[in-house]
C-alpha cells in the first residue's frame, strides 16, 4: 500500500524547518516534534524525533455522536496510518453529557485523514511512507523541501497589534474556584480542572511563525502544528495522553506546575518545593488512581503499574510533576476502545470523572473544544501516540478568532489567588507569542 524510503539528512534541524515550511501548501497537516528531547533525561518511550503526515487521500469529520464507532470502522475500512484530533467534546459520546458553552473556533468535534505521505524522522534518518499513487513524486518533493525556507512567510504580527481579552475576568474566578470548593467540601468530587480562556477576535496571525516563536521559547516534547483547512493548532504541549507500543499502553499525566527562575540556586529551590509540596503531589495521586481505573478496563489483569510516580521534568518555561502508569492489553484489543475508555484524559478532567465533567461544565465559559483534547495517530498494527492539547494557541482563520486556555486541578488544599498565579504562569508563552 506505501513505498518506504531511508535517507540520511545532513542538517536535522534545518531540514525540520524546511519539511514544515514546504507542508503549508497543503490542506491537511499534522506535524509533531519530540524538539528532541522528550522529559530529557527519560526517552525510553519516544518512538520518532518528529513526524509529519500532509494530503488526505481520506478521511473522516464528524460531530460527538458515534463519534468513537465512526472512528472504529474508518480506521478498519483504511488499514492504514491515520492522523487527526479528538477534541475534548467527545466526552459527549461516552457519557450523558453535553458541551453548551460559547465557541469561537468552531473545531468540527472528531477529524482524522489518511494521509498521502508520512515523514518520520529519527536522529539523522529520514524514513518516507507515500501511498502507491504518489511514490513518483518523492524526488521532486525532497528537491522542494530543501530547497523551502521561511521567507515567504516572516511576516510580523506587530504590525496588527493583538489585545487580548479574559473570558473569565479575576473576581469571577475567585468566586467560580470557590463554587468548586464548596463541591470538594460536600463530597461531589475530590478534583477538578477548572479552565478559563484568553481570546482575541478580529484577529488575523501567521500560524507558521507563531508556531516557531512558541516552539522556540517552549522547546515542548509533544509539540503540534495541525492545520485543517483554515483551522490551526499550534501547540507547546509537554503532556502525552496515552501511547501504545505492542501490547503495552503508557499514560503520562502532569499534575503540579512550578515556574522556572533564570538564577540556578532560585530555580533548584523552586524545584525542590514542587518536590515536597504536598497539595501538588495530591493532585497528582489522585489523577494517577484515575488513570488507572481507567486503563484497567481493558488491561489484561494485573496488568496496570505505576512506573514513577511525582517525577519532576524540567521545561524551558516550566517545572512539571509527571507520573508514568502503564497497563498490558490482549494483541486482539483494538486501539480506538483503550482510547475511549480513557478519553477524555484525567488530568484534563478531575476525580470522579463524571462529577468533575458536569461540574466544569457549569462553570466554565467556553466549550473546550480542541484545547484540552488530544493529537497523535494510529499506525496500521495498532500503535498510537497522542498528546494533550495544552499551552497551544488556537486559531479559526474563516472567522479571525485566535484563542489559547488554560487551567489548574482544584483540590480541598487549592488557595484561589495561587491557582490563578499559577493559570498566569501557564499563559505566559502563549501570551508572549501573541503580543510581541
Amino acid at each position: 500500500m506505501r513505498t518506504t524510503a531511508k535517507h540520511k539528512i545532513t542538517n536535522t534541524e534545518e531540514f525540520k524547518q524546511n519539511l514544515l515550511s514546504w507542508a503549508q501548501q497543503f490542506d491537511d497537516v499534522v506535524w509533531l516534534d519530540s524538539n528532541s528531547k522528550e522529559f530529557k533525561d527519560n526517552r525510553k518511550y519516544s518512538s520518532y524525533d518528529a513526524v509529519l503526515a500532509v494530503d488526505a487521500f481520506t478521511a473522516i469529520q464528524t460531530d460527538y455522536f458515534n463519534a468513537f464507532d465512526k472512528l472504529k470502522e474508518y480506521y478498519t475500512i483504511t488499514k492504514d496510518w491515520i492522523f487527526g484530533y479528538l477534541t475534548y467534546d467527545l466526552k459527549n459520546d461516552t457519557e450523558t453529557l453535553k458541551s453548551n458553552n460559547d465557541d469561537g473556533l468552531a473545531f468540527a468535534d472528531l477529524y482524522f485523514f489518511q494521509p498521502k505521505k508520512i515523514f518520520l524522522i529519527k536522529g539523522n534518518v529520514l524514513e518516507t511512507r507515500y501511498l502507491k499513487a504518489v511514490d513518483d513524486e518523492f524526488e521532486s518533493d525532497l528537491k522542494d523541501i530543501e530547497q523551502s525556507n521561511n521567507l515567504d512567510v516572516e511576516q510580523s504580527n506587530n504590525s496588527n497589534p493583538i489585545k487580548i481579552k479574559l473570558k473569565i475576568h479575576k473576581d469571577e474566578y475567585f468566586n467560580k474556584v470557590t463554587k468548586v470548593l464548596s463541591h470538594i467540601h460536600r463530597g461531589d468530587i475530590y478534583e477538578a480542572n477548572f479552565c478559563q480562556e484568553f481570546y482575541a477576535e478580529n484577529t488575523t496571525i501567521n500560524p507558521l511563525e507563531t508556531y516557531n516563536k512558541l516552539n522556540t521559547i517552549s522547546n515542548a516534547p509533544f509539540a503540534t502544528f495541525l492545520k485543517v483547512r483554515r483551522n490551526y493548532l499550534l501547540s507547546a504541549s509537554p503532556e502525552r495522553y496515552i501511547k501504545k507500543e505492542g501490547t503495552k499502553v503508557i499514560s503520562q499525566p502532569i499534575k503540579g506546575t512550578a515556574k522556572r527562575d533564570p538564577d540556578h540556586i532560585m530555580d533548584s529551590i523552586l524545584k525542590n518545593d514542587l518536590v515536597s509540596d504536598e497539595k501538588e503531589r495530591s493532585e497528582n495521586i489522585m489523577i494517577v488512581d484515575l488513570v488507572r481505573n481507567d486503563l484497567s478496563q481493558t488491561a489484561t489483569k494485573g496488568s496496570v503499574k505505576v512506573e514513577e510516580l511525582c517525577k519532576i521534568y524540567s521545561f524551558d518555561q516550566v517545572h512539571q510533576m509527571i507520573s508514568t502508569v502503564v497497563s498490558e492489553v490482549k494483541d486482539t484489543t483494538s486501539p480506538i476502545d483503550i482510547i475511549k475508555t480513557t478519553f477524555p484524559m484525567g488530568s484534563m478532567t478531575g476525580a470522579p470523572k463524571i462529577s468533575a465533567m458536569k461540574i466544569i461544565e457549569d462553570l466554565e465559559e467556553t466549550k473546550r473544544g480542541l484545547y484540552s483534547g488530544s493529537v497523535g495517530y494510529i499506525s496500521p498494527n495498532g500503535d498510537f501516540d497522542f498528546n494533550v492539547v495544552i499551552r497551544s494557541i488556537l486559531y479559526n482563520e474563516a472567522n479571525q478568532y485566535v484563542s489559547y486556555s488554560v487551567g489548574g486541578a482544584i483540590t480541598a488544599k487549592s488557595d484561589p489567588i495561587m491557582e490563578y498565579e499559577e493559570c498566569l504562569v501557564k499563559a505566559k508563552a502563549m501570551r508572549t507569542v501573541l503580543e510581541n
